[in-house]
């Protein structure tokens, strides 16, 4: 029953969840490459915001309570995803107060490579955007979906999770990139009336975690 729900609401707002849409795509893009993809042309810088940017290792987010440390040389690319995207999809799709806040990747995601490029999107939407959406479980009927359509099968979730004294609630999927398995594990909040999206993409269940373990709230990011 709560599963019927959850796709009822998918199907209500599809198309709506620009940053979802993107995550996935991102997810796609995230696996080895059979070829670089074409580069895109440089990014406007991004305006001023109380989240970010990202300074050395650690992006704070004072809107929203949060800190995030990112692994050791991996590459930022969050305005890539922004509201200035080149990507063709991007710009289709309907706006809906929606903000990528971070997308960092443990590589390029034009580089080939033989394994899962892992990756970290935080990503905002405004929660007027879902009238019928009442807590952060019900936002995972639009992850699923999408998550789908890219190939992903729901392992489990939604779930709560707690980070610290936060509690979020945790959606985990999974799909086959070749002889690669790609996971991808989504934690959401509601936040001062915005949906906030945690997604970590990686190779096995463990970095999963370890990518997971770099977020916290109220405080100093965990040490990496």
């Amino acid at each position: 029953m709560e599963r019927k729900s959850h796709r009822a609401l998918s199907f209500r707002y599809h198309g709506r969840v620009r940053s979802l849409f993107l995550v996935f795509l991102i997810a796609g893009l995230g696996a080895l490459s059979a070829s670089a993809q074409q580069p895109k042309s440089a990014a406007r810088p991004r305006a001023a915001s109380a989240c970010g940017p990202l300074a050395g290792q650690s992006f704070r987010c004072a809107k929203f309570g949060f800190t995030y440390k990112v692994p050791l040389g991996w590459v930022d690319r969050t305005s890539d995803l922004g509201d200035d995207s080149e990507d063709a999809d991007a710009k289709t799709a309907p706006r809906s107060g929606s903000e990528t806040l971070l997308a960092v990747f443990e590589r390029p995601p034009e580089a080939p490579g033989e394994t899962i490029n892992s990756a970290v999107v935080i990503a905002a939407e405004n929660l007027a955007s879902y009238p019928g959406l009442k807590t952060a479980a019900d936002y995972f009927g639009p992850i699923t979906e999408i998550a789908e359509q890219q190939g992903f099968k729901a392992e489990e979730g939604p779930y709560p999770f707690p980070v610290g004294a936060k509690q979020l609630i945790r959606g985990d999927f999974s799909k086959m990139r070749g002889k690669l398995e790609m996971r991808q594990s989504s934690l959401v909040m509601i936040e001062k009336g915005n949906v906030i999206s945690f997604t970590f993409i990686g190779g096995s269940k463990d970095e999963i975690e370890d990518l997971i373990s770099g977020l916290s709230f109220g405080g100093r990011a965990a040490p990496r």
